[in-house]
């Protein structure tokens, strides 16, 4: 179970994807304007990666910030028992009541093989979340965390850590999402033996190595997962739009380094528009 919470926590850090238009090739962007006396600094993350090495342009803008505020505070100790709360079905609800038999014996043997528990186990966890256990077994190397690289250096220079949503929030949005959907994604997966999520992830990460926002949104629209196609109002523009006053918020108080999902940043309904519309001046940090 610790590691399902460990997969989770990573997952939910940077998910979903939007389309774009015309945004640098960019993942570190300036916020100014509209009041600000001084600047904040929005910064796009990947869940999980190989190497979460930061560079000199964050470093110095999280030198240059006094807060660092994420999608979650991951700094919180009550988040994982949180976690465990969160991430059941609602109504007694459970995987047997998704698939069909022979599905279930289907995914009861994919579950054992990758991670070595039995589906019984998982039965009432939400499909998303039973999805997320595989995919540190997609990179291929030792996972490694953004979030955690930006929280050192927040510890490290006594600053608060802090979220734009709880993580109740968060969770609530694989209510929010058809558990019947959520199960077809998982079928998906198990059906090919991650194969097309292994393709999936390899291109992911290699438009976010290039800085790649408007591509990495491309490609989400063109997922075959439901949960980020069809739902992506849920997975992401609410969320967005929830974000900006609280954004504006920080910002006013104290020059703020805020990492949120690469996914955020783009689209018409992506952080950095809406940023825009009201008010703020945002421009790329090359």
């Amino acid at each position: 179970m610790k590691k399902l919470l460990c997969s989770i926590a990573l997952f939910l850090t940077g998910f979903g994807m939007l389309h774009a238009q015309d945004l640098e090739k960019s993942l570190l962007w300036e916020i100014s304007g509209n009041g600000l006396t001084e600047s904040s600094y929005l910064y796009g993350t990947i869940h999980m990666t190989c190497d979460a090495s930061l560079g000199t342009d964050v470093q110095k803008a999280l030198d240059d910030t006094k807060l660092l505020v994420l999608e979650i505070d991951m700094d919180d100790p009550s988040m994982q028992s949180t976690m465990m709360k969160g991430i059941y079905m609602k109504d007694g609800k459970t995987i047997k009541d998704l698939v069909s038999e022979e599905e279930y014996v289907a995914l009861s043997k994919f579950v054992k093989e990758q991670i070595g528990m039995p589906l019984e186990a998982l039965a009432n966890v939400k499909p998303f979340f039973i999805t997320a256990m595989f995919y540190p077994k997609l990179l291929g190397c030792p996972v490694q965390s953004y979030e955690e690289a930006l929280m050192k250096v927040a510890h490290e220079q006594k600053e608060e850590v802090l979220g734009l949503e709880t993580i109740e929030e968060q969770l609530d949005v694989f209510d929010q999402i058809p558990y019947k959907d959520q199960a077809t994604d998982l079928l998906r997966s198990a059906k090919d033996n991650l194969a097309y999520d292994k393709e999936s992830f390899q291109k992911l990460n290699k438009l976010y190595g290039n800085e790649d926002i408007e591509g990495m949104i491309t490609m989400m629209e063109e997922d075959k997962n439901l949960t980020s196609t069809k739902h992506k109002d849920k997975m992401l523009d609410n969320r967005n739009k929830k974000w900006i006053d609280k954004i504006g918020e920080h910002a006013e108080k104290q020059p703020t380094f805020f990492g949120v999902g690469a996914a955020h940043l783009a689209g018409k309904n992506g952080v950095i528009k809406l940023l825009r519309k009201a008010g703020y001046t945002v421009k790329s940090v090359e």
